[in-house]
């Protein structure tokens, strides 16, 4: 991932997504040296959109109409 987020840094768009907040991404990647290197590159200019789930499920919601 470092290797990708580098070559792209600075050159061109990235899109990121995640169910894991990014607070808890450090302890996911292990090596915080890496992970700082991936959320700088990352978060800096970034724009985030952070949805949150709030009432009924979408797919229950409209189970069986196709």
């Amino acid at each position: 991932l470092l290797e990708v987020v580098e070559e792209r840094h600075g050159h061109a768009s990235t899109i990121v997504t995640s169910q894991l907040p990014v607070d808890l991404w450090h302890e996911q990647i292990g090596d915080p040296t890496i992970a700082d290197a991936i959320l700088d590159r990352l978060v800096h200019n970034a724009h985030k959109i952070n949805l949150s789930m709030k009432g009924e499920s979408m797919r229950k919601k409209y189970a069986g109409l196709t």
